[in-house]
């Protein structure tokens, strides 16, 4: 393979076709039946088959979600992932002492080369949000499943223990059962069933979703898709196998550059609707200095009933 995935990350790996347990060839991996998969030149590796792949992000989607997360203004969204992500390795760790009669400490302390934590992130983009978890996890490895190849390209490199994997959501995740300690969807589509199937027992969904108030300063000026009063009754209801274990609002002031406001606008959904030269010229009206409120709810929920 041009690079090798990190620790765990292969164990835990499906064919997408079949289902079996992946093995590394060279160039890529392959199951025992002969469903074989290449590894990019760029270091991802795509995990699909059949039908078209849906709409993904752009190059220029993910270049200003780059520009835009690399400035560090939604650093308080990773730090509140990494402190609940790792609640959600110590807890799958104890869960897994118990059943094997082990003591929960013998369980953390892991043997040299062992794994200790596997994190998904789902429709993860760059891997932004998942590289600062690992930086505070410094034994786990990740996940970033994403269909945007210009993602996929970014997130490969984005961090040492972090694997670009390429996976259409609406399909069986290419993973084993139970082999995730947490899970973190950050303003992305989710597959409840599918989440429940590949989380550890006392592993964790870590779920952010943005309030009707977020950027409401930049929605009209820049011609942004508001959001829906009624998001996180739907979210509830979607995941309504799924206790909810934790919730927070999370509000971050944020003084943006007109620059850094234009690529807050272009970087998500709001791009496929707005014209680039459109976009440009709402920017270019807005003041140099832009006061804007990210306003996201966190929330951790449990595995479901008798998963966890």
């Amino acid at each position: 393979m041009n690079r090798r995935l990190p620790d765990g990350v292969l164990e835990a790996l499906r064919c997408p076709v079949c289902g079996g347990d992946l093995e590394a060839r060279a160039g890529g991996v392959a199951c025992a039946a002969g469903h074989s998969f290449d590894q990019a030149r760029q270091g991802h590796l795509t995990l699909r088959f059949g039908r078209p792949a849906p709409l993904a992000d752009t190059p220029a989607m993910i270049a200003a979600r780059e520009e835009f997360l690399g400035a560090g203004h939604y650093e308080g969204i990773t730090a509140r992932l990494a402190a609940l992500a790792g609640e959600a390795v110590t807890d799958t760790e104890a869960v897994l002492a118990t059943a094997t009669g082990a003591t929960a400490g013998a369980a953390i302390a892991a043997e040299p080369g062992e794994r200790r934590g596997l994190l998904l992130d789902l429709a993860g983009g760059t891997g932004h949000h998942l590289a600062g978890v690992l930086d505070a996890l410094p034994e786990a490895s990740g996940i970033c499943l994403d269909l945007s190849v210009a993602a996929l390209r970014r997130s490969a490199r984005k961090h040492p223990r972090m694997a670009a994997i390429g996976a259409d959501l609406r399909d069986r995740l290419p993973l084993g059962d139970a082999c995730l300690d947490a899970v973190l969807s950050v303003f992305g589509p989710r597959n409840p069933a599918e989440l429940a199937r590949v989380l550890r027992p006392g592993g964790r969904l870590l779920v952010v979703t943005p309030t009707p108030a977020h950027l409401r300063e930049l929605i009209v000026p820049l011609g942004m898709v508001s959001v829906d009063e009624a998001k996180e009754s739907r979210l509830a209801a979607q995941l309504r196998g799924f206790p909810q274990v934790h919730r927070e609002v999370l509000r971050l002031p944020l003084d943006l550059s007109r620059a850094e406001a234009r690529a807050l606008a272009a970087m998500g959904p709001s791009a496929f609707h707005t014209a680039d030269a459109e976009l440009d010229a709402r920017a270019a009206a807005l003041p140099d200095r832009v006061g804007v409120a990210a306003e996201v709810i966190v929330a951790a929920y449990a595995c479901p009933a008798g998963r966890g």
